[in-house]
């Protein structure tokens, strides 16, 4: 008779599961046999074991991310279920459905001080949607049934803990009897569309406004045409949310990229001056950078509703599917003939795009302009390629040049463990489209973070992908470099080396000892080349790019506070302050940017529209 973890293992197959994340250890060791069994039987389900349980729990996000999936990591009891904790809040705060299966010490144990034995369900219980302790065989198909289930439709991580002695259980066959649920490895359909009436007063809101303009978030992933249709309807310009560049691709003429501090000047502009703004699969926490209250008239459709009306006063809030609501919305649109207000973004975009190629092609003299090195990229960005970054300045660049084009992806950690996760995403990027070219944009504090390790991985699973190209392209300049700007820009501090100061690594070395492709940028003639070689290798290469670090990652639009607290901080002695002031002059000076060119809107209030 199969064990319980023989039945879970093939339950979680059931579920369409065909490949886990996942790091061993006593706690779990029964169900580790049952995985190695299942494996070698070949049933389809991969076990994959990266260096450390934390990028189990991000790989198994990313992959929910890319795929569409549910993610699936393994770990054993404390400390393994605790160091998985970081991935789990980041699949909570990005919404991704992820299922993590912990070990627990035996049922006798519990509460007893022994050894590992720590309180995993309290532990868990802030970032999972559902957590569980299986406490009998019959209650395990139940427990991960509903694991699974919840985390489908709450969008959210759901946790099995599973005790040592449970694993080794024998699984009966389940009977009708009182206290035990015979449930179902089906998932329910989150195609949900709200009432006929709401579609109505959806498009009636729409077809009143002359300036609409759609924020599209991760949550319309699958919605590229409904997208680009209900803007063509409605002429409405396009904003994309961060991790959502890949919905809407570049060559849309009306689409203004990102908003905020990472956005262009054309989306700042839409948010000062539309008069209507449909959210779209998006909870943008930004709420600086929306409309004025009462400016525009507001509509959210998403599948989380404790998440609607809480970032904009919204008008009306429709709880469904983008693709599926906007499918019902699209013939109740009228076609606006006036297209003036998106062929403006269209004009204005042609515009920021030549201010940042012009910020591109600026020398430092402290290395490499990063914009460069992104800049390049983007220009050789292959079809169906995936680009990952991390949170620092990374995330700057790769806003303000990446653009994705129709079929490829990109995305990073929004929410909690952003500087951690670029290495992790590639990675499982690369198990889930191992025919693809996958591109991972990372920081030298990042890189040394949870990145070096993962190139151990790589080496391990290489042979096992179909196209075997990886590009790593480290940013070298030895500084927590986005934390540097935070300290200046929001809290008027100068940068505090012993805190910020990142120990310089021969990275390319690094990733030679490993038998991969190095190569070392120390020019901004080199650039170009790197690049070249890199998506020349069919197989690994790191881009050791030893970049300035006080480049700024300027804004679209400078406030009197970031302009005031800047120059306080670098009053304050800072380390770096001739050359930030140098630097930051140049990139405001440039030429070819005429939007600085003598209206310098230094000093101007955020509500000034004069910029």
């Amino acid at each position: 008779m199969a064990t319980v973890s023989d039945f879970v293992v093939q339950r979680v197959r059931d579920w369409g599961v065909s490949r886990i994340f996942a790091f061993p250890g006593d706690g779990i060791g029964e169900f580790d046999g049952a995985l190695e069994k299942a494996q070698r039987a070949d049933v389809g389900l991969k076990y994959v074991r990266p260096t450390h349980e934390e990028i189990c729990s991000l790989m198994a996000t990313a992959h929910a991310k890319f795929t569409g999936e549910v993610g699936v990591c393994v770990a054993t009891s404390s400390p393994g279920a605790f160091h998985m904790l970081n991935g789990l809040y980041d699949a909570q705060m990005d919404n991704q459905p992820v299922v993590a299966i912990v070990g627990q010490q035996g049922l006798n144990a519990l509460g007893t001080f022994t050894q590992q034995e720590s309180n995993l369900e309290r532990t868990l219980a802030d970032v999972a949607v559902y957590v569980q302790t299986i406490v009998s065989p019959e209650q395990a198909q139940a427990v991960v049934d509903t694991a699974f289930r919840t985390a489908k439709v709450r969008l959210g991580p759901a946790v099995i803990i599973f005790p040592h002695d449970v694993q080794g259980m024998k699984m009966p066959e389940l009977s009708p009897q009182n206290w035990v649920s015979r449930s179902s490895a089906v998932a329910p359909s989150i195609s949900i569309v709200p009432l006929q009436s709401e579609i109505e007063k959806a498009a009636a809101i729409i077809n009143a406004g002359s300036k609409v303009t759609f924020i599209v978030g991760h949550g319309a992933n699958g919605a590229t045409d409904e997208v680009l249709r209900a803007a063509e309807l409605c002429g409405a310009g396009l904003i994309t949310a961060l991790r959502a560049k890949q919905v809407v691709p570049s060559d849309v003429p009306h689409h203004s990229q990102q908003l905020g501090l990472l956005g262009s000047l054309p989306s700042a502009h839409q948010m000062s001056g539309c008069d209507t703004l449909v959210l779209l699969g998006t909870n943008y926490p930004y709420s600086q950078f929306l409309p004025k209250s009462g400016q525009a008239r507001a509509i959210q459709i998403d599948l989380k509703p404790e998440q609607m009306g809480l970032r904009y006063p919204t008008e009306l809030n429709l709880w469904g599917d983008v693709r599926a609501t906007l499918t019902a919305l699209i013939p109740h649109l009228d076609s606006k003939t006036d297209l003036s207000w998106q062929n403006t973004v269209a004009e204005e975009m042609l515009e920021w795009e030549r201010e940042m190629d012009a910020q591109a092609m600026l020398s430092y003299e402290d290395g490499v302009n990063p914009r460069r090195v992104y800049h390049e990229l983007n220009k050789r960005l292959p079809p169906r390629a995936i680009v990952t970054a991390d949170a620092g300045s990374t995330a700057d660049w790769y806003g303000h040049h990446i653009r994705l084009r129709r079929g490829m992806l990109g995305d990073l950690s929004g929410r909690l463990a952003s500087m951690l996760a670029a290495m992790p995403y590639a990675t499982a990027a690369k198990f889930a489209y191992s025919d693809r070219s996958v591109i991972c944009t990372i920081g030298d504090g990042a890189f040394q973070m949870l990145g070096m390790n993962e190139l151990i991985t790589i080496k391990k699973y290489l042979q096992e992908w179909e196209n075997p190209q990886l590009i790593i392209m480290v940013l070298h300049n030895n500084d927590l470099t986005q934390v540097s700007w935070e300290m200046r820009t929001e809290d008027a501090n100068p940068v505090w080396s012993t805190s910020q100061d990142v120990q310089s690594i021969d990275y390319a070395g690094w990733a030679e000892l490993l038998g991969f492709t190095g190569i070392r940028v120390k020019t901004d003639d080199e650039v170009a080349a790197a690049w070249d070689t890199a998506f020349a290798h069919q197989g690994i290469t790191l881009i050791d790019a030893y970049t300035s670090k006080n480049v700024p990652p300027l804004p679209p639009h400078i406030t009197l506070e970031f302009a005031k607290h800047t120059a306080e901080a670098l009053l304050k002695k800072d380390p770096d302050g001739v050359d930030v002031v140098r630097d930051s002059a140049k990139a405001l000076l440039t030429e070819g940017i005429g939007r600085v060119k003598g209206k310098l809107h230094l000093g101007q209030d955020h509500d000034d529209k004069e910029h």
